[in-house]
């Protein structure tokens, strides 16, 4: 077996999966589920996007600030596993102050690429990291949010 990291206060299980599933992901993504960058819930965003279903499986919720049309900063809120986590850390910092027709290109394959790859069992995860972030850009006029337009349901 590969060699074991010490993850103080974690448990045990956490550790086996790291040590175990660490040859079959790449560093960049491994480094995106062990320390996961602007994870949570933002107050007030400008726009929110979601992917899947909580309660029923994986899910992505994306929350965007914004200056004009420009993304500031942004967060995500999920549950899935390991490459879920990664695809949601890396994707907030590809996007973050891009405009959004910038962010409206963005494929799946270019999340994977940014994560330098993702095995094929976990395509999923990517996949629902850009489909939270074109339904939040879908709630917008042309590429761009004005005032208010945000579901905030």
């Amino acid at each position: 077996m590969g060699r074991r990291f010490a993850f103080p206060g974690k448990p045990r299980a956490r550790r086996f999966w790291v040590v175990s599933n660490m040859g079959k992901y790449s560093e960049t993504l491994m480094e995106h589920v062990l320390a996961p960058r602007n994870g949570g819930v933002m107050e007030h965003p400008d726009l929110t996007g979601h992917a899947g279903t909580p309660g029923r499986g994986p899910f992505l919720i994306l929350f965007l600030k914004l200056d004009a049309d420009r993304i500031v900063a942004a967060k995500y809120h999920t549950y899935g596993c390991g490459p879920t986590i990664a695809a949601g850390s890396m994707l907030t910092e590809l996007i973050t102050g891009r405009t959004l027709a910038e962010c409206r290109g963005l494929t799946t394959a270019d999340l994977i690429a940014a994560l330098d790859g993702v095995p094929p069992e976990k395509l999923h995860s990517p996949a629902l990291a850009i489909a939270a972030l074109h339904d939040a850009i879908g709630k917008t006029t042309n590429g761009e949010c004005g005032p208010g337009e945000d579901e905030k349901s």
